[in-house]
């Protein structure tokens, strides 16, 4: 049976905007809070609308721990590497609590939405004053009051059948670059993956409502919008109005103005030929494809329960660069999933080796709890699983400071987005997202230049102002 998400009203979000006043006109002034963000960019955005909610309550933004009336840790539960960091910070936290009794720990997210993790919350960290899921996100002004006026521990879970939002107030952490949700949940339920039963299924927003906000978002001067869904590519299904994710590509790239569109994350059963047409077309689309492969094996694929095998995988890539010759095409792949042979491995290997993809994020599988592949039987060590995962990583690595080597000489027009303390420099990104790092004034961030490359290693590309 079809759930249906429920639609939160203006009404309701009105109503958590006027407590927010409420708490405003009862703290006074001299009130700060403190947002710590673990895992995807999803979490990003969520992160800067909390943010945004707690800046309409009165408080300020910190990083100082000991400040802080209002500790927020907005969490991750993908891989058990984010959650232990988690509960390490939340032990750290204790001290802190015990300084100040009044203040208000608060743990959100995926993590925070299993009842396993709720449930040894509840247990063993008393300091945890509120926790709640990340469909409950949008009442979070009254979650807090409910701590402050009760005294007593909150926790809300979602109960599974999602909501769409609108209208809640962001407080971005960057001026050049904005995240921008066009769904969330996801309905793939992939085997090792957690987001469905932490999001829940997948609901779109209306597109009136995502190009209203893209629009002011290139009116406020940001120059680069990423679009946001655990699977852009089955963007709309759901909605009463007839729409995908290639037909709002191009209505955000008619909007006026001088930016890029990135997206993020695409599911390869779901990428389409229109969605290809639709990138070559945009002059504002990045020229990249982030197409996670997970596995070159297609016993494993189908163990993973990701519903395409290696030749429709390589039919989309062989595709994609029909219609973008440059494009920058990254993946995905989890290495050691349970019973993945030496054999499936190999075929992984080959597929990176023959796919030449431009960079790729790899990962140990990480155990979850509550998933199907949980139970699977898995008889090799973390030793061997390492071993595979270093081969992997050594393949990619060459490939990719080949890939950029291939870049010196050329010119190409990237946004500059930042500095690095490190080495002293601007950075910025290609149409496809490759890092360039050159030497420049800071004045200089949020334009877009035109630049020579002239070096590279295997991570980025060094470049020079023309």
């Amino acid at each position: 049976m079809e759930i249906k998400p429920k639609e939160i009203t203006k009404e309701q979000v009105d109503a958590q905007l006027s407590i927010c006043e409420d708490i405003k006109k009862e703290i006074g002034t001299g009130r700060y809070a403190m947002v710590d963000t673990f895992g995807c960019q999803q979490n990003e955005e969520d992160s800067e609308k909390i943010r945004g909610y707690l800046s309409a309550m009165g408080y300020e933004m910190t990083d100082k721990e000991a400040l802080a009336d209002i500790i927020v840790l907005n969490t991750c539960a993908v891989r058990e590497h984010a959650e232990m960091r988690v509960f390490g910070n939340l032990g750290a936290l204790s001290h802190v609590k015990k300084d100040d009794p009044e203040k208000i720990i608060t743990l959100c997210g995926c993590m925070a939405q299993q009842e396993s993790v709720a449930e040894k919350i509840r247990r063993s960290f008393p300091q945890v004053s509120l926790l709640f899921g990340p469909d409950e996100l949008w009442r979070f002004p009254e979650l807090i009051q409910s701590v402050r006026e009760s005294k007593k521990r909150v926790f809300a879970l979602g109960k599974g059948d999602g909501c769409v939002v609108e209208g809640l107030p962001h407080l971005r952490s960057d001026k050049v670059k904005a995240w921008l949700s066009i769904m969330n949940g996801c309905n793939n339920f992939c085997t090792y993956c957690i987001v469905p039963y932490t999001r829940f299924r997948e609901r779109s927003r209306r597109p009136s409502e995502i190009i209203a906000e893209a629009r002011e978002l290139v009116f406020a001067g940001y120059k680069e919008i990423t679009l946001l869904g655990q699977n852009v590519n089955s963007y709309g299904r759901g909605l009463s109005e007839e729409t995908d994710f290639a037909k709002l590509l191009r209505e955000i790239n008619a909007i006026e103005g001088d930016f890029i569109i990135r997206f993020m994350t695409s599911h390869p059963k779901d990428a389409t030929e229109e969605l290809f047409s639709a990138m070559a077309d945009c002059e504002k689309c990045e020229n990249h494809l982030h197409l996670p492969l997970q596995s070159g094996s297609d016993r494993v694929l189908s163990a993973m329960n990701r519903r395409y095998d290696m030749e429709k995988y390589n039919n989309q890539v062989k595709k994609i660069r029909e219609y973008l010759p440059d494009v920058v095409l990254t993946t995905d792949i989890i290495v050691g999933f349970p019973d993945e042979t030496e054999e499936d491995f190999e075929e992984t290997l080959r597929a990176v080796e023959e796919i030449r993809f431009d960079a790729m994020f790899t990962f140990i599988y990480s155990k979850r709890k509550g998933t199907p592949a949980y139970d699977m039987p898995d008889p090799f060590t973390r030793e061997e699983k390492q071993l595979r995962f270093d081969r992997l990583l050594e393949t990619q690595n060459r490939i990719s400071e080949e890939k950029h080597k291939e870049y010196i000489g050329r010119f190409e027009r990237i946004l500059i987005d930042g500095t690095d303390k490190k080495d002293a420099c601007l950075t910025g990104r290609t149409s496809g997202g490759r890092l360039v790092r050159l030497s420049g004034d800071e004045a200089l961030i949020g334009s877009f230049q035109n630049v020579k490359i002239t070096d590279c290693n295997t991570w980025a590309l060094r470049g020079e102002l023309i």
